[in-house]
């Protein structure tokens, strides 16, 4: 396969230092034509590309075009590189499975195989579809001779493009959907999946769907677990000439990986999400986790001292409906429970409320909890995540209005049920927030690190893996593991800071204690602001 290559294979005239430019199709189906006219007019427009990488099915029923190009009657304007035959009756268009020059200008790759071109740009590609062993077929033992010597060589990185016929499975997880209900889980490969994991393409091309495709950047690597790596850019493209317009014909500059730094090519764009195809690992997950009961209180809104805004949780004093996520034993944050600190709830949701701190930092400083009895954001299911992401937003409209800035916090350790702490802090202060938490991080010997704004952590932990997690005022994610040993007052030290709230003795929040007269009044004051924000305030009261 190499040798014809090295003899086909033309090489871009361009410095190492200049990206190349690189055009990719879809499903060709015979349309040859249609295809280079279309690439005439875009090279018109921007000027000459230095190859053209087709995937998907290149030949249709319709013959003559092709035969033009075969018998020299018409010449490709770009040198162009297909794929193999994804169907038995594509086979007759190649005269070598193995790879050969078709026509010329018009390669055919191979059925497996990495490459490298004189310009430094690594080609991985996979010709076929998934299925038994046979000529348009491709099985585990294809994807093993292509990542095995690879994945035993500790200078590899990764390559520059993989090319592919058929979609990897499962590769719009945590991306966007796909238009046309196409579903990777059913149609897409397991094997190329695996693929795309140990090869860490930085653009991945396939077809087959018949739907353009362009999904956010995922990462190659665990978040705090492994060294950054590039991201991968998966494109799925439409078919040429389709009758719904979609794109069929991607163009792109790329400077081969060999030849930018690491420091470039590690970086993460915002919009980057988990890869797709990662199982996450347990093992850190194993729960170091002991009850440190009181170290906030519980909340009841029955017999309030004042109005608290409800909804379908009614203030009168009959009893209450025992809510279907109840902790085994007494707990002091799930609000059906008897032990109660009844006058601090300041609102209540569908699946969670807010209710001021006993001990807070500042008098405004309030917790997001959930109803039922959940451990952590990563264990918490979809619903109670999503109102908690309401009331977050509702909060921070609230501190704006007082000209203030937030921090959110939670710390999944030594504590039994999921707590979002809220500290409100003053809008000139909030530049120094991130540096704060870097100081006090290095000061613990703690590996705290930003993650992506688009990333969830259920995206990167497992249910049970303690955490210390973190929104600063500027939108950074901050998130680090915990283990044995870790300062349970990490977030309140940070905030006290002389440089952010400068108020060190009430970092312990048992030192911060006030009386119940003057908890229900700020409760009240606290209300009293929230409610024109409130979501949960244009529901009608229970009577």
């Amino acid at each position: 396969m190499l040798s014809v290559l090295n003899g086909n294979f033309r090489q871009s005239l361009k410095t190492m230092a200049q990206p190349l430019k690189i055009l990719v199709c879809g499903d060709i189906g015979g349309k040859w034509e249609q295809l280079y006219k279309r690439i005439s007019s875009v090279q018109k427009k921007a000027g000459a590309f230095d190859m053209l990488f087709c995937v998907g099915d290149s030949f249709g029923q319709n013959v003559a075009e092709w035969k033009q190009y075969v018998d020299l009657e018409l010449t490709a304007p770009i040198d162009t590189y297909i794929l193999g035959p994804n169907m038995p009756s594509q086979v007759e268009f190649y005269e070598d499975l193995n790879g050969c020059e078709l026509c010329p200008n018009i390669t055919y790759l191979g059925r497996r195989g990495v490459y490298t071109t004189g310009t430094g740009l690594s080609i991985a590609y996979l010709s076929g579809m998934e299925g038994p062993t046979s000529d348009t077929t491709f099985t585990q033992k294809d994807i093993e001779d292509l990542r095995q010597p690879r994945m035993n060589d500790n200078s590899f990185l990764g390559v520059d493009i993989l090319l592919t016929s058929q979609w990897p499975r499962g590769v719009e997880k945590y991306g966007l959907p796909v238009n046309g209900g196409v579903k990777s889980a059913e149609t897409g490969s397991e094997l190329i999946s695996q693929l795309a994991l140990a090869l860490k393409p930085r653009y991945h091309f396939a077809a087959q769907e018949g739907e353009y495709y362009e999904r956010l950047p995922y990462r190659n690597h665990k978040v705090l677990r492994e060294s950054s790596k590039q991201v991968t850019r998966f494109i799925g493209m439409a078919r040429v000439g389709n009758a719904q317009k979609r794109k069929f014909l991607y163009a792109f500059n790329v400077k081969p990986l060999k030849h930018i730094s690491l420091k470039e090519l590690i970086s993460q764009p915002e919009d980057v999400t988990e890869c797709p195809f990662i199982v996450d690992d347990s093992a850190h997950a194993k729960q170091i986790q002991n009850e440190d009961r009181g170290n906030q209180f519980f909340y009841d809104p029955k017999a309030m001292d004042g109005p608290v805004n409800k909804r379908h949780h009614g203030g009168g004093g009959g009893p209450r409906e025992k809510h279907p996520n109840q902790a085994m034993g007494p707990c002091w944050f799930c609000l059906g429970s008897p032990e109660v600190e009844k006058q601090l709830v300041v609102s209540i949701g569908e699946h969670c409320y807010v209710a001021l701190a006993k001990g807070g930092l500042v008098p405004d400083h309030v917790l997001i909890l959930p109803i039922g009895h959940h451990q952590s954001t990563v264990s918490a299911p979809e619903e109670v995540v999503k109102e908690i992401d309401k009331f977050k937003s509702a909060l921070r409209k609230c501190y704006k209005s007082q000209k203030k800035v937030v921090v959110f916090f939670e710390r999944n350790y030594k504590s039994s049920h999921l707590q979002i702490q809220v500290v409100p802090l003053p809008g000139a202060v909030a530049h120094g927030v991130p540096r704060a938490f870097e100081d006090s991080a290095k000061q613990h010997e703690l590996d705290l690190q930003e993650i992506p704004k688009l990333t969830d952590l259920k995206q990167v932990l497992q249910p049970g893996c303690p955490y210390f997690y973190a929104e600063v005022p500027n939108g950074d994610k901050l998130l680090t593991r915990v283990n044995k040993g870790f300062p349970l007052q990490f977030g309140r030290e940070v905030l006290s800071d002389k440089a952010l709230l400068d108020m060190p003795h009430r970092v312990d929040w048992r030192a911060c204690s006030q009386s119940k007269e003057q908890d229900i009044e700020d409760a009240q004051e606290m209300r009293k602001m929230f409610k024109p924000f409130d979501f949960n305030d244009d529901e009608e009261e229970d009577e």
